[in-house]
């Protein structure tokens, strides 16, 4: 939710850099949990690639087959898969780059994404985002 901070001591009435990488971050969450193309494409920059490693090797996704792979699949939410997102945590550069690790789950299906940043104009986009996967049952 927006908050100015413009009466608070030593705070501009600015977002901060982590509080619009937290927005846009939401974004992520929305669009993971949604399956919706249209936020994917806000949030992801048209150059970004996704990165895992399975099978003893590191793969490497283009934007545009994750996208396939997301569009192809029933959206949590469809599934009324329960939603449980958090931040771990945000590390600002300067203001233009930036890291996040976040956590995601699809259950049975439990992520740790680590997500860099750039800003592009004047918004927070997704450049690269390496993962990976736990199965288990709760």
């Amino acid at each position: 939710a927006w908050r100015c901070w413009g009466l608070e001591r030593n705070r501009s009435w600015m977002m901060t850099e982590h509080e619009e990488i937290a927005t846009a971050l939401q974004l992520y969450f929305d669009g993971l949990y949604e399956g919706d193309q249209e936020k994917f494409e806000r949030i992801f920059h048209e150059n970004a690639h996704l990165y895992f490693h399975a099978d003893g090797a590191v793969s490497d996704w283009p934007r545009k087959d994750y996208f396939e792979r997301i569009a192809n699949r029933a959206s949590p939410a469809s599934q009324d898969l329960a939603r449980r997102d958090r931040i771990v945590f945000i590390d600002v550069s300067d203001d233009g780059t930036a890291y996040a690790k976040v956590e995601c789950q699809m259950p049975p299906r439990y992520f740790t994404d680590y997500l860099t940043l750039l800003r592009d104009g004047g918004r927070w986009r997704i450049i690269s985002k390496t993962f990976s996967t736990v199965v288990r049952e709760e």
